[in-house]
C-alpha cells in the first residue's frame, strides 16, 4: 500500500501466507477457528467457515474456503452507501428493474457533503485487515470514500482494490512492516467503484484482540482533501504569524485563545500572557472599555464592525488603531467566539488629520474674514478674533492692542518699550472662573518688561512658541498674577503672535492650550500668524475709520449750535445722534434763534447725502438761515431766500443743493406759532389737558393730546417750483412742539405714519422734565431703521413775562417828531425807574426817528419794552432797511447808525407789513445778564 519513497513504508514481497510465522518465530494464528473468534466480536456479519469470497477478475486463487457471494440489494434492502449500488466484479448483477440508489458522494475533494466539523472535510475511513491482507471490517466511512459496500469487500484481499501489480507488492511490504514494527504510514492509490484511482494517505497500526489474534487497522484519508487542509493551515499559519496586522481570536467569554506576534507587540505584552485573559485584563482601562464594547456588540448581534479608529492605549506603540471584528461560527452554526484584526493607522490618521486640519483652518480663515469684513470697531474685531480661535485652535485666547489702535490715534513712530500702553480688548475661554477672570480680563491694561516675551515680540515682530518647559515668568514681568492663573488652569503650550499693519506691530495675539490637549506645533504657529496678519489689516482699517469718524464728527458738532439759548416763554431740549454708517456723517441740524419782541425761531433741517461735504453744506445752510432770521423776516420769506442761495450753498458745481427744512416762529406775548416747511417731516404738537397745571420752566410735562400739524408740503430747498406757505395758529400755554429729522421716525419696512404715531404716543405721556421726554423719544427708535443721523428739538411753549411794561406811540413824519419822541422816552423811563438808561435811549431814539422823518412820508411808530433788556423799536412804512455809512471827519451827518452800533447791546432790522422795524437793546443795570448775552 505504499509508493516508492513514502516515509515509513518499506517494500515487501507480498502479504504473508496463511500459517506464516510472526516476527520472532511465533506462528501467526490461522485457520477458520482463529478467525471465527475474531469475527464474532465484529459488529457486522462476515463470511462463515468454509466460505470463500469470489475472486476479482485476474486475481490468483488463494487458499482457504471461498466466501459466499454477497446478496444483491433487493426491494426491501438498503443500497450501498455513497453511490448507486453496482455488483463487485465477479458477482451477480442486481435483478432487472431494481433502481439504483443515488445518494451523496465524497470520493474526491470536489464531491463534498455538508457537515458540521472538520471531519466532514477530511474524512477518516477505518479498515481492519487480517495478517494475510483480507478485509475483516469495512467501515461506512470507507464505503462513502470508495463506493464499495462492506458486504462485497469483507473476506476479500485488499490487493483486489489495487489495480497496479507493483503497487500490490508495495502494499504487501507495508503489511509486513506493520506486523514487524507495529505501524506504517504512506500514500497509495485504491480503485473506487467506478474504477477510478483515489489517492489516499494510509496509516497502518497493529492491533491484538483479547485472544492474542493480530489484526491490522488501516486509517484511510483522501490525500486531496488532506492536502487542501494542510494548505489552508499553512496559509493560516503564514497569515497569522507573518501578517503585519494584529490578529486575535477570542472565545464566547471574550477571552483570548490566540494572538499573533504583531498584536502582542502592539499591546506591549507577550503572546502567552494574552491567552485566557480578556481585553480589559491586558490593556489600560480607558482603552479597553471602548474595545470591549465593540467586541460585545459583535458577539451579540453577529454584525461585523469594520475599520473603527481608536486611540492606541498607552503601550509601547502609541498612536491610532483601526480595529475590525466579526463573529466566528462552525459549520453547524454554533458560535465559537469572535476574531479581530488590528492595524496601526497612526500615519494614515495623522495624514488625514493633517489634511482635515488644513481644511478646518482654511474654513476658519474664511469665516473670520467674513465676520470682520464689515466691522469698523477695533474692540469688536478683537473679540471676534479671540472667539474665532476658541475652542477650535486653543483653549484660551487674548487680544492685546495698542491704545492708539483702540482710540483711533496715529501709530507710534518709535519702537515699543515698557511705557507702551496696551489694552486687552478681546478674550475667550472654554470655561469661566476666578482664574480665567484673572488671566483674561476684558479692558485690562497690560504691562511688561522689555526683556520679556511680550517685549521681544513687540520689538521684533517675530512670533514665539512657548511649551511647558519654558519659564512662563518671562511672559510679561516677574510676579504677574496672569502667569500664576495660567499655571493654575494647566496651561502648557502658548503662542505669542504679533498683530501687524503696514510693518508696525499694533498688538499681540496670545493663545494657550491646557489639560490633555496636544501642544502647539509649527503648523499651528504658521496658521496663527496668517490669522493674525489678516486681523491686523482689519484692526488698522478700524483705527483709520475711528480717526476719520472722529474728525468728521468733530466738524459736524462744530457746525451745530455750541450753546442753545433759553428764550423768554420757551423751554428747549434737544438731542443729536450721529449716524452709524461708517464715517459718513449726515447733514442733520437744528437751531434756536432769539428774535426781537421775545420771539423765538425754531429750526430743524436735513441736507441730503452723507459725508464731510454734506456736513459742510449743512454748516453753510445753517449760517444762511441764521443771517436771514436776524432780519426778522417772515418764515416763508426766509425759506424763499435760502432757496435762492441754493446754487451758492451746493456741495459743488455739478451737484445741486437738496435739503429739507421746517421753520417755526413763536411769539409768547400773543401765544402764536407761525410755521412753514420745505419738504420736511411735519412737526408734532402736544396740547395739555384743561386740568393741567400752569407751565413753568424746569417743571414736569403733564402730557396731553398730540397731533401732526397739517402744513403745506413745500418743495425741498434747491428744487423750486412750489411756493413756500406758512400758517399761524394760537398755542395753548404749556404746549409741547416737537421738530425732528426723518432718521427718528422712518424705517425700512414701515410707513412714515407709523413712526409719527409712535412719536406722538411717547410725547403724550407725562414726564418729570422735558429732558426726560427727549430720552424717552430716543429710546423708542426702531432697531432696524436706516443708519441715519437724528436731530430732535423739543420746545415747551409758554407765556412771556406778564410784568414786563410796554409803551408805544405813533408820531407824524415831521421834524417836531424828534423832540416829542425824546420827551416821551424820558418820561416813560422815569416812570419805570430806569433813569440811568435815559441819556443813551434818548440819543439813539433821536437818531433813528430823524432818519425815519428824513426818508419816510408816513407815520412813525415808537415802542418801548422793559424786561431783562430795554427793547426800543422804531417803525416806518419804508421797506428798505437802513444802511450804515462811514462819515468823514468833516461830514455833518452819517453817524446815526454808527452810534446805535456802538452804544446798543444789539441792534437790527426786520420787515413788518409793508415797512420795516429798526430795533436796539440796552442793558438794564439792575439785571445780571449771562456772559453769552454780553
Amino acid at each position: 500500500m505504499a509508493k516508492p519513497g513514502d516515509g515509513g513504508g518499506h517494500e515487501a514481497s507480498g502479504p504473508p501466507a496463511r500459517g506464516a510465522r510472526r516476527p520472532g518465530g511465533a506462528a501467526l494464528p490461522a485457520g477458520p477457528a482463529g478467525r471465527a473468534a475474531a469475527r464474532a466480536r465484529l459488529r457486522r456479519g462476515r463470511p462463515g467457515p468454509g466460505e470463500r469470497p469470489a475472486a476479482l477478475p485476474g486475481s490468483a486463487p488463494s487458499a482457504g474456503p471461498a466466501p459466499q457471494p454477497p446478496t444483491a440489494p433487493g426491494p426491501g434492502r438498503t443500497p450501498a452507501r455513497g453511490r448507486p449500488a453496482r455488483a463487485f466484479p465477479g458477482t451477480p448483477a442486481p435483478p432487472p428493474g431494481t433502481r439504483a440508489d443515488s445518494g451523496p458522494t465524497a470520493l474526491h475533494p470536489s464531491r463534498r457533503t455538508e457537515g458540521g466539523s472538520l471531519l466532514d472535510v477530511v474524512r477518516v475511513a477505518i479498515v481492519i485487515l487480517d495478517t494475510s491482507g483480507r478485509v475483516v471490517l469495512w467501515s461506512p466511512a470507507a464505503e462513502e470514500m470508495l463506493g464499495w459496500p462492506s458486504e462485497v469487500l469483507v473476506g476479500r484481499a485488499v490487493d483486489e482494490l489495487i489495480p497496479d501489480p507493483d503497487q500490490v507488492q508495495r502494499t504487501r511490504a507495508a503489511l509486513q512492516e506493520t506486523l514487524r514494527r507495529g505501524s506504517w504510514h504512506g500514500f497509495t492509490e485504491l480503485a473506487d467503484r467506478d474504477g477510478l484511482p483515489v489517492e489516499v494517505e494510509a496509516r497502518l497500526s497493529l492491533l491484538v484482540d483479547g485472544d492474542g489474534a493480530p489484526y491490522v487497522q488501516v486509517a484511510l484519508t483522501e490525500a486531496a482533501a488532506l492536502r487542501a487542509v494542510e494548505r489552508d493551515l499553512a496559509v493560516r499559519d503564514a497569515l497569522f504569524e507573518q501578517s503585519p496586522l494584529g490578529i486575535a481570536v477570542l472565545d464566547t467569554d471574550l477571552r483570548y485563545t490566540a494572538v499573533n506576534r504583531t498584536l502582542a507587540e502592539m499591546n506591549g505584552l507577550p503572546a502567552e500572557e494574552h491567552i485566557g485573559r480578556t481585553t480589559g485584563e491586558t490593556l489600560p482601562e480607558r482603552s479597553a472599555d471602548e474595545i470591549t464594547a465593540v467586541q460585545r456588540q459583535v458577539l451579540a448581534t453577529g454584525e461585523p464592525v469594520i475599520d473603527v479608529t481608536l486611540a492606541s492605549p498607552s503601550t509601547a506603540r502609541s498612536g491610532y488603531r483601526s480595529i475590525s471584528y466579526s463573529r466566528m461560527t462552525d459549520r453547524s452554526g454554533r458560535v465559537l467566539g469572535i476574531s479581530g484584526t488590528v492595524m496601526d493607522v497612526t500615519e494614515r490618521y495623522r495624514a488625514v488629520a493633517k489634511v482635515e486640519g488644513a481644511r478646518r483652518r482654511l474654513s476658519l480663515l474664511n469665516e473670520f474674514g467674513s465676520r470682520v469684513g464689515d466691522l469698523l470697531d477695533a474692540s469688536m474685531i478683537a473679540q471676534e478674533l479671540a472667539g474665532a480661535v476658541v475652542p477650535r485652535l486653543a483653549d484660551y485666547a487674548g487680544v492685546i492692542l495698542l491704545q492708539a489702535v483702540a482710540h483711533g490715534d496715529d501709530l507710534p513712530r518709535h519702537g515699543h518699550d515698557r511705557h507702551t500702553s496696551l489694552l486687552q480688548l478681546g478674550v475667550a475661554a472654554i470655561q469661566q472662573g476666578p482664574a480665567v477672570e484673572t488671566m483674561l480680563r476684558h479692558g485690562a491694561r497690560v504691562t511688561f518688561d522689555e526683556d520679556s516675551v511680550f517685549g521681544r515680540v513687540l520689538r521684533s515682530g517675530v512670533p514665539e512658541m512657548l511649551s511647558g518647559g519654558n519659564d512662563t515668568e518671562e511672559l510679561s514681568f516677574p510676579g504677574d498674577p496672569k502667569v500664576e492663573a495660567a499655571r493654575e488652569l494647566g496651561v502648557h503650550s502658548r503662542l505669542v503672535v504679533p498683530l501687524r499693519a503696514r510693518g508696525i506691530v499694533i498688538g499681540l495675539l496670545v493663545v494657550s492650550r491646557a489639560g490633555y490637549r496636544e501642544g502647539f506645533d509649527r503648523d499651528d504657529l504658521a496658521f496663527t500668524v496668517e490669522l493674525a496678519d489678516r486681523a491686523g489689516s482689519s484692526l488698522d482699517n478700524a483705527r483709520l475709520y475711528a480717526r476719520e469718524r472722529t474728525a468728521a464728527l468733530t466738524l459736524q458738532r462744530t457746525l451745530l449750535p455750541q450753546q442753545v439759548p433759553q428764550p423768554t416763554g420757551v423751554e428747549v431740549a434737544y438731542r443729536y445722534v450721529p449716524g452709524s454708517s461708517g464715517t459718513e456723517v449726515g447733514g442733520d441740524w437744528f437751531d434756536v434763534i432769539p428774535l426781537p419782541d421775545d420771539r423765538t425761531a425754531l429750526v430743524v433741517g436735513d441736507v441730503m447725502g452723507h459725508g464731510l461735504r454734506a456736513a459742510a453744506t449743512m454748516g453753510r445752510l445753517r449760517t444762511a438761515v441764521r443771517v436771514l432770521a436776524a432780519l426778522d423776516l417772515a418764515p416763508e420769506v426766509v425759506l424763499r431766500h435760502v432757496h435762492e442761495l441754493a446754487d451758492d450753498l451746493a456741495q459743488g458745481p455739478d451737484e445741486a443743493l437738496l435739503a429739507t427744512c421746517v421753520y417755526a416762529v413763536f411769539d409768547p406775548a400773543r401765544r402764536s406759532l407761525t410755521v412753514t416747511k420745505a419738504g420736511h417731516i411735519p412737526p408734532v404738537l402736544v396740547v395739555p389737558g384743561a386740568d393741567a397745571e400752569p407751565a413753568r420752566s424746569g417743571g414736569p410735562l403733564p402730557g396731553g393730546a398730540g397731533q401732526v400739524l397739517d402744513l403745506p408740503s413745500g418743495a425741498p430747498l434747491g428744487v423750486g417750483g412750489v411756493p413756500f406757505e406758512s400758517i399761524e395758529m394760537e398755542i395753548p400755554d404749556g404746549s409741547l412742539l416737537a421738530l425732528c429729522t426723518d432718521g427718528l421716525v422712518e424705517s425700512r419696512d414701515k410707513d412714515l405714519d407709523v413712526g409719527l404715531g409712535r412719536l406722538i404716543s411717547v410725547l403724550e405721556q407725562p414726564y418729570a422734565s422735558i429732558q426726560q421726554a427727549c430720552e424717552a423719544v430716543l429710546g423708542t427708535m426702531e432697531q432696524g431703521r436706516e443708519p441715519d443721523d437724528v436731530a430732535l428739538l423739543l420746545a415747551r411753549l409758554g407765556r412771556g413775562r406778564a410784568e414786563s411794561p410796554t409803551a408805544g406811540w405813533t408820531l407824524p413824519a415831521e421834524p417836531t417828531a424828534v423832540s416829542r419822541a425824546r420827551r416821551l422816552v424820558r418820561g416813560t423811563l422815569a416812570d419805570w425807574g430806569v433813569e440811568e438808561l435815559t441819556d443813551t435811549a434818548e440819543l439813539l431814539v433821536s437818531e433813528l426817528v430823524t432818519n425815519a422823518v428824513r426818508y419816510a412820508s408816513a407815520p412813525i411808530g415808537v415802542r418801548l419794552t422793559l424786561g431783562d433788556l430795554l427793547l426800543v423799536e422804531i417803525s416806518d412804512p419804508l421797506p428798505d432797511p437802513p444802511k450804515e455809512r462811514h462819515a468823514g471827519a468833516g461830514d455833518e451827518g452819517g453817524r446815526g447808525l454808527e452810534l446805535v452800533r456802538r452804544l446798543a447791546l444789539r441792534w437790527g432790522t426786520r420787515a413788518e407789513g409793508l415797512g420795516k422795524v429798526v430795533w436796539f437793546e440796552l442793558v438794564n443795570s439792575e439785571v445780571q445778564l449771562p456772559d453769552s448775552m454780553l
